[in-house]
């Protein structure tokens, strides 16, 4: 998902590549059957974009961040049978 997102930032001018764009994901397993099965996956973006840049762009990082999931081939390969969340986190830099 990271870079699906990635290219779509990239693809609106936004710099996604070297340290601009990292995720961190955390998942939670349940067991079915006396087997652990992936439930539930949060994935947290942490973006850094320039102040200057962030001004001109802010509506682009959303709808990039807003619309990559569906472009995604892990998301929508796995999508109806794990639960996935996201967030954004930026840093003006």
């Amino acid at each position: 998902m990271t870079g699906t997102f990635g290219g779509a930032l990239e693809a609106r001018g936004i710099p996604a590549g070297d340290g601009f764009l990292y995720s961190e994901s955390e998942g939670q397993l349940e067991k079915e059957n006396n087997v652990l099965v992936i439930k539930r996956i949060h994935v947290t973006y942490h973006l850094n974009v320039e102040k200057a840049l962030y001004a001109v762009k802010e509506a682009a990082i959303q709808r990039a961040f807003d619309l990559h999931p569906d472009s995604c081939p892990v998301y929508r390969s796995i999508y109806t049978s794990i639960d996935i969340t996201k967030e954004l986190d930026m840093a003006e830099i």
